[in-house]
């Protein structure tokens, strides 16, 4: 990828920034203000931290319930939980 010139840079996004305010312009006013609530999404998702990765050191940890209870029976306590 070649690096270009600054005033390069900057003389193509504003071209860019252009292309998108001129499509605006010829859309109705509820598909523009889609076209602006589209825009806050990607950047509130811009902003957001990304998810770290889940551990899974948990596993086995329950292993003296097994033979206890179902997994449909944990299953629906987990919905009761979830549920308050």
């Amino acid at each position: 990828m070649a690096i270009m010139p600054r005033a390069k840079a900057d003389r193509q996004e504003a071209e860019r920034m252009a292309t998108i305010e001129d499509m605006m312009k010829q859309l109705p006013p509820e598909l523009q203000e889609e076209v602006r609530d589209f825009a806050q999404f990607l950047l509130e998702r811009k902003a957001r931290p990304k998810q770290k990765n889940l551990r899974l050191t948990w596993a086995g940890g329950l292993r003296e319930f097994r033979d206890r209870f179902t997994a449909l029976e944990l299953q629906k306590k987990a919905l009761e939980w979830w549920g308050d």
